[in-house]
């Protein structure tokens, strides 16, 4: 398992961010998105819609653990 951090740009509503996050979560990330037929991209802005002000990256690992853990 690779614990390096990746840095990826995302549109999210129509603009552009970056968004870093160990490479294990991008892994996570995809297969989740590939499960509920949906792309990266669709599913980070998902994320970020509903994430309160909370740090963007952290929202998102905030999530795939809940849907590791099965209470997302």
């Amino acid at each position: 398992m690779s614990l390096g951090v990746t840095k990826r740009s995302v549109m999210i509503a129509g603009h552009r961010t970056s968004v870093s996050l160990e490479d294990a979560f991008w892994d996570a990330l995809r297969t989740i998105a590939e499960t509920r037929g949906q792309s990266i991209q669709a599913l980070i802005g998902a994320i970020d819609a509903g994430r309160e002000g909370q740090n963007l990256s952290s929202a998102i690992r905030v999530f795939v653990l809940a849907e590791i853990r099965g209470t997302g």
